[in-house]
This record gives structure tokens, C-alpha cells and sequence, in this order.
């Protein structure tokens, strides 16, 4: 493992708001994208970048609606992370603006959601989760900037699963929670060798944990399944006394994309404002299991990720 992968005392923690992370930071001038950026963690963290002065972006599905919850907030493209071809659109029309990029967050996503196939009949969450923005990264690549953060939302459902080479796409079975973490590892994977890829232009790439948060990702969950697990009260309610507010689940994210202590780090998962500790449990608990940062992993993903795309801007 990462053997910078330790915490570094970054006098944050857990309740952390972004506000307080970028309290004092002034990100005028920077041009950050945030995929899924105007629901739940996303619209918390747009807002927030764009408080400290960055102007941001939000490719969104659902572009009028995005355009409604932002209210001018952000700049709004259209973009579906499960239809390459929408992501091959929405790149070219920016790169054809000749803007450069500072912050990509790659926060959309779905979680738990009835088995799905998109695309040549990719799993939807390995597809939205990972593949979709394994191809925008890598198509906006000339855009993005030297000093620029690249940051992917992970999870700490990563424990329950590493990458299933012989079936990543679920065809002998499925199962929505190990198609989930599945994701979730891949989005930390991707982080780790996207940073050894770009680290000699000075572009630095983490993943994240945001927390526990009640927001539009658990849609496809029922009231019955969120109190089972005592996650909600009969009212709908966070019941369990961990889960965090929206604010405080866009802390992580926005602490990874701007904060001066990550200087010259790269690779790493975070969580709690802080580089998270290497765990061995499968309990989704804090910290992070080898196989979401293990760099051959991240290299074979790559690989397997640029051939189903068709994708990699870092093919020689």
C-alpha cells in the first residue's frame, strides 16, 4: 500500500463543513467541473467552489433541472456519464472553447439501483460510476491544466468488493451492493493511476469518502430498507448519529480538490478531510482496504477501462 497513506493532521474532521475547508481560499480564476453537480453532495460542493470565487461547471442529464436547482450558481452543459456518446459531445464542445480546467470532482453516481445495462451492456453502476468518467477525464485531458486536482468520489462501500475480473459486469449474477462497491473501488483506482500518469505535469489525482449522507443517491432504496439498517427514524429522519449533513459531506471533496496541505501528495483516498488510514475490514468503517489503492490493480483498470471506451489519453 501507499505508504503515504496516513493520516496528516489536517486539524479537520468529521463535521467539517466546505465552507469551513475553503474558510480564507480564494479560487478566482479557477475553472472546476463537477459532475452531478446541482443534487445532494454535488450541489453543496458547487456552491461552495463557487463561493470562493471559482467559476464551475455542472454537467448534468437533466440540464433544465440542474439549471433550475443552481439558479445561476454554475454553467450547465448537458452530459449522460452512461451514453458515450454524450460524453464525446459535451467534451469536444469544451474543448472547443479553449477554457482550461482546474478542479474536475467526478461526484455523480448511482447506488443500489435494480440491475441495469447501458452502453454495449455495461453494468450501470460500473458504467456511470467509473466508466463514463474514466472517458471524460481522459477526452478533456488537453483542457486540463498543470497544478490542476482531479478528484473521484469514492465510498467506504469499497470494503465489501475489489474489481471481479472475471465478471466485472455482473453476467453470472447479480447483486446491487457488490455492483456497488465494485464501483467505488474503481473510482479509487482510477484516482491512483490517473495520479501516477499525471503527476510529471504537476497534475494530482485523489479519491474520497464523503461520509454517510442522506441524499438523492439512495433513491432506489425503500423507507423499509433505510430503517432496517437504521439509517432513517419512522419519519424519514437520519436515525444513526454518524451520518453527516450535506455540508459536511462535501467537505472531503472540496478539501481534495483546493487544499494547500495536499501539495506534493497524490493517489490517496481521504475521508474526514484527512488521508484515510489502511484498514483490512470489510465492515464499511473509516479507512481503506489495499485492493482500492493498489497501483498494479489501478494499472490493470486502466487498461481495461481504455479498451472498453476506447478511451486513454495516454496511449503512446
Amino acid at each position: 500500500m501507499n505508504t503515504q497513506q496516513h493520516k496528516i493532521g489536517s486539524g479537520f474532521g468529521h463535521r467539517t463543513t466546505a465552507a469551513e475547508v475553503l474558510h480564507g481560499t480564494d479560487l478566482t480564476g479557477r475553472l472546476a467541473l463537477v459532475t452531478g453537480g446541482y443534487s445532494g453532495l454535488g450541489a453543496e460542493t458547487t456552491r461552495a467552489l463557487a463561493a470562493a470565487g471559482a467559476h464551475v461547471i455542472v454537467p448534468a442529464r437533466r440540464p433544465a433541472e440542474a439549471r433550475r436547482a443552481m439558479g445561476g450558481t454554475a454553467e450547465v452543459a448537458e452530459l449522460d456519464l452512461a451514453d458515450l456518446g454524450s460524453v464525446r459531445r459535451f467534451a469536444e464542445g469544451f474543448l472547443a472553447s479553449g477554457r482550461g480546467i482546474d478542479i474536475v470532482i467526478g461526484n455523480a453516481g448511482i447506488m443500489a439501483c435494480p440491475e441495469t445495462r447501458v452502453g454495449p451492456g455495461w453494468e450501470a453502476h460500473f458504467a456511470v460510476n467509473h466508466l463514463g468518467h474514466h472517458a471524460l477525464v481522459n477526452l478533456l485531458w488537453p483542457a486540463i491544466r498543470p497544478g490542476a486536482r482531479i478528484v473521484t468520489v469514492s465510498s467506504a462501500g469499497h470494503q465489501l468488493s475489489g474489481i471481479r475480473w472475471a465478471d466485472p459486469q455482473f453476467e453470472r449474477g447479480y447483486d446491487r451492493w457488490l455492483a456497488y462497491a465494485q464501483a467505488k473501488t474503481a473510482n479509487a483506482l482510477f484516482a491512483v493511476h490517473l495520479d501516477a500518469l499525471g503527476r510529471a505535469s504537476g497534475i494530482r489525482a485523489f479519491s474520497v469518502h464523503p461520509g454517510a449522507i442522506l441524499t438523492p443517491l439512495q433513491r432506489h432504496l425503500t423507507h423499509a430498507e433505510m430503517a432496517g439498517r437504521g439509517w432513517v427514524d419512522a419519519d424519514g429522519s437520519p436515525a444513526d448519529p454518524t451520518f453527516k449533513t450535506p455540508a459536511q459531506g462535501a467537505a472531503t471533496q472540496v478539501w481534495a480538490a483546493a487544499s494547500t496541505q495536499l501539495a506534493g501528495l497524490g493517489g490517496l483516498y481521504c475521508e474526514d478531510c484527512d488521508v484515510a488510514e489502511p484498514t483490512e475490514s470489510s465492515a464499511m468503517v473509516s479507512g481503506v482496504r489495499e485492493h482500492a489503492v493498489d497501483p498494479g490493480e489501478a494499472a490493470r483498470l486502466w487498461a481495461l477501462s481504455a479498451r472498453l471506451t476506447g478511451v486513454d489519453a495516454f496511449r503512446v
